[in-house]
């Protein structure tokens, strides 16, 4: 608009020769009207060319559709996996356990246990003990001395048991080098039956909520498995072992005490998996009270330590009027007992596996090394082979049918 009126302006005061020639008579209004009328003005054929969206050429008209097809081909892409701790808060982590996982979504690629929470330096702590003071480290430790009582001490009465026969509920040093503490005291071994009796029954119950039911096979049938040939690989043992199809027990092939001398069946897996683990632990507290009755009917009358006063400390009675037996307990819980030199490796079947100790002893009363060989760190090590591929919820469930007891993994 601007420039129209200068254009305007500059004919006012230029007019037009012809014009004033011709129509000198004429306005100076009338001549601005003349000069407008020959502006050039569009036309609609000029209009028309621009009547549509204007399109400039760009790289997309190089592209062409895809054909038609109802299902989306798949495309690989490169997701990233999330990296997350469980543990050691959670409650499935037994409160020492971190497990440095590796997820896609919810299923795992990889599982890293962090162990050493717990570790106190017991091997270490033995080696400065005497044998009678080792005791109390390898009770603290193996909490599976004195019967088989240990496969089915999660029940309260158990607890009660203990408490009666030694004194303390969860750790009992009643074995002792040379017998046991003390005597059991009058009525036990009756109350024992009949426990016995009745907890065959809540297996039963067990076995019947459980065993057949539906979502706890979901969770454990094809959970964790491990073959025959993976878990000789990673040094399994115990129910581990006995899970994947291999029958080995140290109390069949290798008996001591007196595993010798009654009858009990072990029970084998054929798959592997939580599930089969699961069933050979549930026969295995029966096979447990079929020990605990024929120890019952078998048990003999006599002493309960052996008659020797180098390895046997003298009775609290005798203490009180012998001076000579209280030098001998003096000197017994100070100095010790001398060990022949020599190594030794001696294992027993815990609920958990094979658990063994390799002593070395250089004469004197103190242990001059000892290795512990706990079931549950070769279980341990396994965890990551067999939770891989699984939810991050069947992590829980293979950690439970391992069975895992941090006490004895950090030492």
């Amino acid at each position: 608009m601007a420039a129209i009126m200068l254009r305007s302006l500059s004919c006012l005061g230029r007019p037009s020769t012809k014009l004033i020639l011709n129509n000198s008579a004429l306005s100076p209004g009338c001549s601005l009207l003349q000069n407008r009328q020959k502006q050039w003005q569009p036309d609609p054929e000029w209009m028309e060319q621009f009547a549509g969206a204007r399109m400039y050429p760009t790289a997309y008209k190089k592209w062409t559709p895809p054909p038609w097809n109802d299902k989306d081909p798949p495309v690989e892409k490169e997701v990233s996996t999330l990296t997350i701790n469980f543990g050691p808060q959670h409650p499935a982590a037994h409160g020492v356990l971190r497990l440095v996982m590796e997820l896609s979504g919810e299923s795992v690629k990889k599982c890293d246990p962090h162990i050493g929470l717990l570790h106190r330096g017991t091997e270490k702590l033995i080696e400065y003990k005497t044998y009678l003071q080792v005791r109390r480290h390898q009770e603290l430790l193996l909490r599976f001395m004195l019967t088989r009582f240990k496969s089915v001490r999660n029940f309260l009465k158990m607890f009660e048991f203990y408490e009666r026969v030694s004194g303390a509920r969860m750790h009992a040093a009643y074995v002792r080098p040379g017998g046991v503490h003390q005597d059991m005291p009058l009525g036990l071994m009756d109350d024992i039956y009949e426990w016995c009796k009745n907890f065959s029954l809540r297996i039963d119950e067990v076995e019947e909520m459980l065993t057949n039911n539906r979502i706890w096979k979901n969770r454990t049938v094809d959970i964790g498995v491990v073959t025959a040939e993976e878990a000789l690989n990673y040094g399994f043992s115990g129910v581990m072992l006995r899970g994947s199809g291999i029958k080995w027990d140290l109390r069949k092939s290798q008996p001591y005490d007196k595993y010798d001398e009654v009858e009990f069946d072990v029970p084998i897996g054929s798959n592997g998996d939580c599930y089969d683990r699961y069933l050979c632990r549930v026969e295995e507290m029966r096979q447990s009270l079929r020990i605990i009755l024929q120890a019952l009917n078998k048990m003999p009358e006599g002493e309960i330590k052996v008659d020797d006063a180098k390895v046997s400390p003298p009775k609290r009675s005798e203490m009180k009027t012998s001076m000579e037996s209280l030098i001998h307990h003096f000197k017994l819980y100070t100095e010790g007992y001398q060990v022949p030199p020599g190594a030794t490796y001696t294992a027993v079947e815990a609920p958990k596996g094979e658990f063994g100790i390799y002593l070395v002893s250089d004469g004197s009363s103190r242990p001059y090394r000892c290795k512990i060989k706990a079931p549950g760190f070769a279980h341990l090590a396994g965890l990551d082979k067999m939770s891989q591929g699984h939810m991050l919820a069947d992590v829980v469930a293979i950690i439970g049918t391992q069975d895992i007891v941090f006490g004895e993994i950090d030492r």
